[in-house]
């Protein structure tokens, strides 16, 4: 492999492995409401909880631990009895609001072309595997 070559390799799989990162920190079923709802407040857990009521107590405090790991979210512990948590976006939480509303506003505007696009998939493959379509969950 000459060198040009492995180069333009090598700056793919970068490209790939930093994508992959970005998934990484907003993938979480969780992540994009919690960034929302935190977006101009603090919130102590209690009041994350009732603006979220789908997701389980165990999940929204997963989820709140893994955003403050990757620095999106501060956990601020007051000591009081009981304890007082507060949770607030960090300036790294805050900086990720604009580009998810592009990217909210860009598959609102979409909606109709992905509905489209499934539903010519869907008939497509009904018509090569129905049998198969018809076992699969998602198409049940």
């Amino acid at each position: 492999m000459n060198t040009t070559k492995a180069s333009r390799i090598s700056q793919l799989r970068i490209e790939t492995l930093q994508s992959r990162d970005v998934v990484e920190l907003l993938v979480d079923k969780w992540r994009i409401p919690i960034l929302h709802v935190l977006q101009n407040r603090v919130l102590r857990r209690h009041q994350l909880q009732d603006a979220l009521r789908q997701v389980s107590p165990k999940m929204l405090t997963q989820t709140l631990r893994d955003m403050e790991r990757d620095g999106l979210v501060q956990r601020m512990m007051h000591p009081v009895a009981p304890p007082h948590v507060e949770y607030a976006l960090t300036k790294l939480g805050r900086s990720v609001i604009k580009p998810l509303r592009t990217l909210c506003r860009w598959a609102e505007s979409h909606a109709r072309e992905r509905d489209a696009a499934r539903e010519r998939f869907d008939a497509a493959a009904k018509r090569i595997r129905p049998s198969a379509v018809a076992q699969s969950p998602k198409y049940r």
